[in-house]
């Protein structure tokens, strides 16, 4: 089976983040494909390095990167729900004369249509937050 998957929570505000992050790997440790993760309104906080976890509290970006390098997972933020939270790469940081970046290994920023795509693609579009 092909998924697809939506966070639209915070990792720190609500339980969906969490529990898109045990899904995705469950998934994909089972042999199923995980075509794309897509971050959108509060779940694109998921994807700034800056985050930083007390150390006896789970770091969920860090465990979202692992699960991409490991996996080849393809994760994107909004680039509008990005911009609004202050969460960049380096080529917005730029185009927006900002002079720092601090989008996480493993994520990258695009439009909506990255949903549109995942949507059709995959057999299920699995959503986790409001």
């Amino acid at each position: 089976m092909k998924f697809a998957v939506l966070i639209n929570e915070g990792p720190y505000t609500h339980q969906a983040s969490d529990s898109a992050y045990h899904f995705t790997k469950a998934c994909l440790d089972k042999g199923h494909e995980v075509f794309r993760v897509f971050f959108y309104n509060d779940g694109v906080n998921n994807g700034t390095r800056l985050t930083v976890p007390p150390q006896d509290d789970r770091n969920l970006q860090k465990n979202w990167t692992e699960l991409a390098e490991k996996h080849d997972l393809d994760m994107v933020v909004c680039i509008a729900a990005a911009q609004r939270r202050g969460i960049l790469d380096e080529n917005e940081a730029r185009r927006q004369g900002k002079d720092a970046d601090n989008i996480a290994p493993g994520f990258r920023i695009s439009g909506l249509g990255q949903l549109v795509e995942a949507g059709i693609a995959a057999d299920r579009l699995v959503v986790f937050g409001d």
